[in-house]
């Protein structure tokens, strides 16, 4: 009976997955589809596809059974590829949280366009990554982690200061760890919250309502309305302090729209796209699945133990100070 009932369960499984149709969400007290919980967006799908895949979006049965790593696909099976954050990435990436669920797996989180590749370009937007790689600019610090300098906070990463995370957008993307986010409805609102920064967008829902130049805001200005099953909110209004996307631009000509929709009991297919003239010469699209975790969403008090912070400018002061003792030294020396 029990293996029946399992049996079963997976049939039904991948029936949703194949024609998601087929599942009806459960309603609010309103009968708007019901989103509410915590739900998990990690991820070892890479969010550019390998060159090598083409327009191919999933991965075959058989590169699946053979147990293809994510992070060797454009290497080939059992060939570790270059990291340039040298090998110990590897080591730590047994330890992060980017297992992700899906029914297929895919090759890439964009789909648009169609080889999954990040847009073109705008002649004169270059790429300013930031990571654990020190890099050369100027401020303001458009990126979420790393930094340009030590002489003063903001000449680091918007993460490192605890304004922006650098995995909850708007839109979400994967990253190593503290990838959750929190729905809670009404009737005439959608707040998202999310982990990392423990920041909560609130959603009126309005489909009539235009978004104004009013107002900018780091995670920008949304709305969103009800399309069948699907909460579709759109985001402007940015306030150009942030990335467009991927390291690329500024976010301040960025026009975002994300797809939420319940697929399965514990799934939601969460679809984003971008458009952004200033940046990208092209929209891009990108679908990642949210799972569902039966836990709560602990505060990020990332400013209260943010110690890294005053540790990195205290360190880079005695640094300061023993270059300066030694220029004195030497020349008296003289």
């Amino acid at each position: 009976m029990l293996n029946n009932r399992l049996i079963k369960g997976k049939l039904l499984f991948i029936l949703i997955l194949i024609c998601p149709a087929l599942y009806s969400a459960p309603r609010t007290e309103w009968g708007q589809p019901d989103l509410q919980g915590v739900w998990n967006f990690s991820s070892s799908v890479p969010m550019q596809r390998p060159v090598e895949f083409g327009v191919r979006q999933f991965l075959t049965q058989e590169e699946v059974s053979k147990g293809v790593r994510h992070f060797e696909l454009g290497a080939g099976v059992g060939v570790i590829p270059p990291n340039r954050f040298g090998i110990e990435a590897y080591y730590n990436d047994i330890r992060v949280d980017n297992s992700g669920v899906d029914g297929r797996v895919r090759t890439s989180h964009i789909i648009y366009p169609p080889d999954g590749q990040i847009p073109p370009r705008v002649k004169g937007v270059e790429m300013m990554p930031g990571g654990v790689v020190p890099v050369s600019g100027e401020r303001p610090v458009r990126f979420v982690v790393g930094g340009v300098g030590r002489n003063g906070p903001e000449d680091r990463g918007l993460s490192e200061r605890c304004i922006m995370g650098f995995n909850q957008g708007p839109p979400f993307t994967p990253s190593l760890y503290n990838n959750h986010v929190q729905i809670i409805q009404n009737k005439d609102h959608v707040v998202i919250m999310t982990e990392m920064i423990h920041d909560a967008r609130i959603v009126k829902l309005s489909s009539n309502q235009a978004l104004t130049d009013s107002l900018r805001f780091w995670s920008g200005d949304s709305i969103g309305f009800w399309e069948g099953e699907t909460l579709v909110v759109k985001t402007k209004n940015f306030n150009g302090l942030t990335q467009s996307f991927d390291g690329f631009g500024s976010s301040k000509d960025k026009l975002l729209t994300e797809r939420f929709t319940r697929i399965a009991p514990k799934m939601i297919n969460y679809e984003f796209t971008i458009e952004d003239p200033s940046t990208f010469t092209d929209e891009l699209t990108a679908v990642i699945t949210m799972s569902k975790v039966s836990a709560q969403l602990y505060e990020y008090a990332c400013h209260e133990g943010n110690y890294g912070m005053a540790n990195m400018l205290r360190s880079a002061r005695r640094r300061d100070a023993k270059a300066y003792s030694d220029t004195v030294a030497d020349i008296f020396r003289r």
